[in-house]
């Protein structure tokens, strides 16, 4: 599933942990991703949208709970 990170920074400004949402719009050089779960926040510099896994097995890694509602929510119409 195509997908863009937010970081989640610790201290110092150090990634902790990435939530993965599904983008919504189809311009990749943008400087802010709409994303499914909201209709006013989104990703400020998004690194880019990228090919992820739907069931998630790296550390610190996870789906924003909404937009993968959404995503099987979709799936589940199709």
């Amino acid at each position: 599933m195509l997908a863009v990170s937010e970081r989640i920074l610790g201290r110092g400004g150090i990634t902790e942990g990435l939530i993965w949402h599904k983008p919504v719009g189809s311009d990749p050089e943008r400087t802010f991703q709409q994303i499914a779960c909201s209709e006013e926040d989104g990703i400020v510099m998004p690194s880019g949208k990228r090919e992820v896994p739907l069931s998630l097995d790296k550390e610190g890694e996870w789906w924003c709970p909404d937009c993968l509602a959404a995503i099987r929510s979709n799936n589940a119409k199709k």
